[in-house]
């Protein structure tokens, strides 16, 4: 199961640039009210490096993630969590902030942010 486009992934710059947007979007997650509570994990650093191998495969880059965990079923890994519109709005805020840290052009970090809005608005589980 490859990425939607190998080119893309060269293109943003690959696993340096996925790994420095995943770490900024972390950084917030830490300090976030409503979506720390969420991870398990007091170290959110599996976390981050799970999420970064899955952007990668996403992206078109290696398919470690797959290798390792299997197809993503991202609906069913998120079931235990209650994930509001309110929470899918504050991970796309932290989301915003890695897109904006790393150096994309318009039409990159727009394609960027449109998954990421329907990956947000996909994952909503729960009425607020």
């Amino acid at each position: 199961m490859g990425g939607v486009d190998s080119s893309f992934y060269d293109e943003i710059g690959g696993e340096a640039t996925i790994r420095a947007i995943v770490h900024r979007f972390y950084e917030g997650v830490a300090t976030d009210p409503v979506l720390k509570p969420m991870y398990p994990e007091e170290d959110l650093g599996p976390a981050e490096e799970r999420l970064a191998l899955f952007m990668m495969q996403y992206w078109g880059g290696p398919t470690t993630y797959s290798d390792t965990r299997g197809h993503p079923r991202l609906r069913m890994r998120h079931v235990p969590y209650a994930v509001t519109p309110e929470s899918s709005e504050r991970w796309l805020l932290h989301f915003r902030a890695g897109i904006d840290a790393v150096d994309l052009t318009e039409s990159q970090r727009a394609r960027f942010w449109d998954y990421v809005q329907h990956a947000a608005q996909f994952m909503v589980n729960t009425p607020e």
